[in-house]
């Protein structure tokens, strides 16, 4: 079994030149021929907490201190795994005519997709970082845990990413169940509403919400100052490792078949 994963390891060590410039491909490609390029990471959660905020800080004022860095630590985290899982769901079809054409370990393709977006995503801290500033919002020393959080959801972003680029191959349907999803997971996350207004009899749709556990104990060490919750992290762990481990799992075992499918 050790033996296995020393293979693994150096599979993907002698790899990951091709890693770094899928990434960077990613990273050019989305922002090309635009005159702003990456400051558009910047700039689109900085629009779109403006206008929520004019929104609902009016409806929330009084149960929500400090409403656009409250909404920021849970839509950026979203955006990020909104982001980078639709782009690994499609990941392995778009890049059928390489996969034909050359042999290399297909889950790098999918890979690259999640780290540009993480990437894209750290830039877009930024502008939490900056709003924090602002609004004189209180840091506490509890903040050095909130790359701990970060972390453990690029890993679980990989493992549904691996998920859903096995699926996709087979089933094609799932492009367009997986944004009805999203959708539903946005509203269920807690990302613009305080988690008090939900009646305690369908407290459990954000128990089961994996994606509110991350905002939820990104939110306490970042917007809350406080220290990090024991049972809140060991979820989130547990959900990144068995995210990780279904994803290399399927996605090994459907890995020969996609030649076939693409």
């Amino acid at each position: 079994m050790l033996r296995r994963y020393v293979i693994y390891f150096q599979t993907f060590s002698r790899y990951t030149f091709l890693l770094r410039l899928l990434v960077r491909y990613e990273i050019k490609k989305k922002y090309k021929d635009s005159f702003l390029g990456i400051l558009w990471s910047l700039l689109n959660p900085l629009l779109y907490m403006t206008v929520l905020t004019v929104v609902f800080s009016e409806l929330f004022k009084r149960s929500i201190e400090n409403f656009p860095v409250y909404l920021l630590t849970g839509r950026l985290l979203f955006d990020f795994f909104s982001t980078s899982t639709s782009s690994s769901m499609n990941s392995i079809i778009k890049a059928s005519n390489l996969i034909k054409k050359v042999y290399f370990p297909k889950y790098i393709v999918t890979l690259s997709k999640v780290i540009s977006n993480f990437i894209f995503f750290l830039v877009s801290l930024v502008v939490m970082a900056l709003i924090m500033a602002i609004t004189r919002a209180p840091i506490t020393v509890n903040i050095i845990y909130a790359p701990v959080y970060l972390l453990l959801l690029f890993f679980f972003c990989c493992g549904i990413g691996l998920l859903l680029a096995s699926i996709t191959v087979f089933f094609r349907d799932v492009q367009h169940l997986y944004g009805v999803l999203t959708t539903m997971l946005m509203f269920a996350s807690a990302i613009f509403y305080p988690v008090e207004i939900i009646p305690d009899r369908f407290r459990f749709i954000l128990d089961f919400n994996p994606l509110f556990h991350f905002i939820d104990g990104f939110r306490t060490v970042v917007y809350h100052g406080m220290p990090v919750e024991p049972l809140n992290l060991l979820i989130c762990a547990s959900l990144a490792i068995v995210s990780m481990m279904a994803g290399i799992v399927v996605f090994k075992r459907s890995q020969d078949k996609f030649i076939l499918y693409v």
